[in-house]
Order: structure tokens, then C-alpha cells, then sequence
């Protein structure tokens, strides 16, 4: 039986979500240009794509590092795409995107720290950054299908929501990832009672 981790399809995850980072191009031109539906059709096949790639590196062992970093970067370019440009073209308020990129920008530069001063990092979303994304791209949908003239949900409770979740997941991770270079840096026992 041949091993599926040596097989040349092993990079398809990464493919797939190199090419969900091509697909923020043409999903920020929709936006610019006004057209929701043809925004909301590339996003579908953004979502689509997420999940598959997700699926076919679990179920053949086919998971790296790299891909994982892919994987987050690929939704995190689309995510903050789409708040900025919504912003610009006036669909939702200039305060929640920049609370969105703002969060992202702290977990990036929380990233880039941790590796110079203590070494590399495996991305590892909470729970709560979940949901945090998960509500993001729910808001971005509404905002889109709302200007697509189809019905939609209020909008003022979820940028409630979505700004909510965004300040807890960065205080969070914020918090978690200081801890625990804390306890590196000053593993127990170190300099004992004297």
C-alpha cells in the first residue's frame, strides 16, 4: 500500500488556498465596481474552496505548517479585503473595519515577536477566534446580500457583534500567547527561594 504523504497531489491544499488568495483580486474589483452578487458568487467559491482543502489534507495526512499558515492567511487577506473596501464604498462604517484590521494587525505583530524572541509558532485559533471569523464572514455576507436588494438581517446588532468578538479574540490572544511566553521564559523553579 503506497504511502499517501509521498504522493505528488500532497501540495493540492496549498494549491487550493493559493488560490483562494487569487480569488481576493477579482472579489475587492466586484466591490469596487458595485457588484454584490458577482462579490457574493467569488466568495462562495472562496468558502467552498476553504472547506475543501481543509477536507483533503486531513483525510489524506497531507496537513504541513505551511499549509496551516496558507490556510490562515488565504481568509485573512479575503476578510480584511472586504471590510476595507466595504468601508470605502460606504456599506459599513469605517470604525468596524479598522477594529478588524486593527485586531489582525496585534495578532501579527504577536506572531512576528514570538518568533524572534522565542522561536517558531504553530498557528492555533481559539474557540472564540473562531467565532470571531465565523461572524465576520457571516456580517459581510448580510452587508453584501443587503446590497444585492435581497433581504437581510439588521445590521446595527451584528457590528455590535462582530466589534465585540473582535476586542475579546484580541485581548484573548493577546493574554493566552504573554502567558505562555512567561511561563518559557520563567520556567517554575527557576531562580528558587533564597
Amino acid at each position: 500500500m503506497s504511502d499517501t504523504r509521498l504522493s505528488p497531489w500532497r501540495h493540492l491544499p496549498n494549491a487550493i488556498s493559493l488560490l483562494r488568495m487569487a480569488l481576493v483580486l477579482p472579489v475587492a474589483w466586484a466591490i469596487l465596481v458595485e457588484q454584490p452578487r458577482m462579490a457574493l458568487g467569488l466568495i462562495a467559491i472562496a468558502g467552498v474552496s476553504d472547506g475543501l482543502d481543509g477536507f483533503v489534507a486531513r483525510r489524506y495526512g497531507w496537513q504541513s505548517r505551511l499549509g496551516g499558515i496558507l490556510d490562515a492567511l488565504a481568509d485573512k487577506l479575503l476578510l480584511v479585503a472586504c471590510f476595507l473596501l466595504l468601508a470605502w464604498v460606504g456599506l459599513t462604517p469605517w470604525w468596524l473595519a479598522l477594529l478588524v484590521c486593527g485586531r489582525d494587525v496585534v495578532i501579527v505583530a504577536g506572531a512576528l515577536a514570538w518568533r524572534l524572541l522565542i522561536g517558531p509558532i504553530r498557528p492555533e485559533p481559539s474557540l472564540l477566534s473562531k467565532a470571531c471569523t465565523l461572524v465576520q464572514i457571516v456580517y459581510l455576507l448580510d452587508v453584501l446580500v443587503a446590497a444585492s436588494a435581497w433581504s437581510a438581517l439588521p445590521q446595527p446588532p451584528l457590528e455590535i457583534v462582530v466589534a465585540l468578538l473582535c476586542v475579546a479574540s484580541g485581548i484573548h490572544y493577546v493574554l493566552h500567547w504573554s502567558l505562555r511566553a512567561w511561563a518559557i521564559k520563567h520556567p517554575s523553579g527557576e531562580g528558587g527561594a533564597r
